[in-house]
């Protein structure tokens, strides 16, 4: 797999000439929010009370970190600067001799330090404070609302006849295609044909058309019936049947005796 595509090539291995300078690499760290943040977290690592701090101390280990953000080609803000500057004249005022009646009139050069600090101490605690409370009621609110009742009164369609005439007929053509037949078998008995085709004959003097014994609206089943009735008779020699010649018609009677 290639690490890096230039210029629409894949590179899959670094070059043997390639040359990274050391200042091409920087990484950045806010560990502090500021100066009061920086010179409270120096305090406090040593396990100082604010009102006890050693100022010639703190002011090295103070201007050790900014000497190395310099080093390091950060861009010191003004504010880091000016409590250097402040440091450095509470560290000198201290390091000046001075008579007691001086001691006695003049304030600690410490004390406005020391007020800035307790103050950003407060701040800082509460602001963490703050944060380890719920989001929900500090930075997200719910909202609780109901809609107004929606009423909505559905208008009544406009329908032409010839349209519900046009929809019935679809309807109809499509209940056709869904029809079902249900076909059931005449039962047509060859034996009671018998007796109603000799019953016939015998009621005739002479010979009978033999087509008059069909009935059409029977249909196709009377008709195979009646033809198979006329044969058993025939075989049970109860009826005789002629034809004078070819393709002539054939009559029928029941034979007497």
């Amino acid at each position: 797999m290639p690490f890096a595509v230039v210029q629409g090539k894949p590179i899959t291995e670094l070059p043997k000439d390639l040359y990274i300078p050391p200042e091409a690499l920087e990484v950045f760290l806010e560990a502090f929010e500021g100066p009061l943040d920086l010179l409270l977290y120096l305090i406090k690592r040593q396990n100082l009370d604010i009102l006890e701090i050693n100022v010639s101390q703190i002011t090295e280990q103070y201007m050790q970190y900014v000497n190395m953000m310099n080093a390091m080609q950060f861009e010191l803000a003004s504010e880091y600067l000016l409590m250097a500057a402040m440091l450095a004249e509470i560290k000198s005022r201290m390091l000046l001799p001075r008579s007691s009646e001086e001691l006695d009139e003049e304030e600690d050069p410490r004390a406005q330090l020391i007020r800035r600090l307790q103050e950003y101490e407060r701040f800082k605690q509460a602001a963490e404070n703050l944060d380890e409370l719920p989001r929900v009621g500090r930075e997200v609110h719910l909202s609780e609302v109901e809609p107004p009742p929606l009423e909505k009164t559905r208008p009544e369609p406009e329908v032409d006849l010839r349209e519900l005439v046009m929809v019935l007929g679809e309807v109809l053509r499509r209940a056709d295609l869904f029809e079902s037949h249900q076909v059931e078998r005449e039962k047509l008995s060859t034996r009671e044909r018998m007796s109603e085709v000799l019953a016939r004959l015998k009621g005739q003097q002479g010979f009978m058309p033999f087509v008059t014994l069909f009935r059409a609206e029977e249909g196709r089943l009377g008709v195979v019936v009646t033809f198979l009735a006329v044969m058993e008779l025939i075989k049970e020699s109860l009826v005789e049947i002629v034809q004078s010649e070819p393709f002539a018609p054939i009559h029928v009677k029941a034979k007497t005796g």
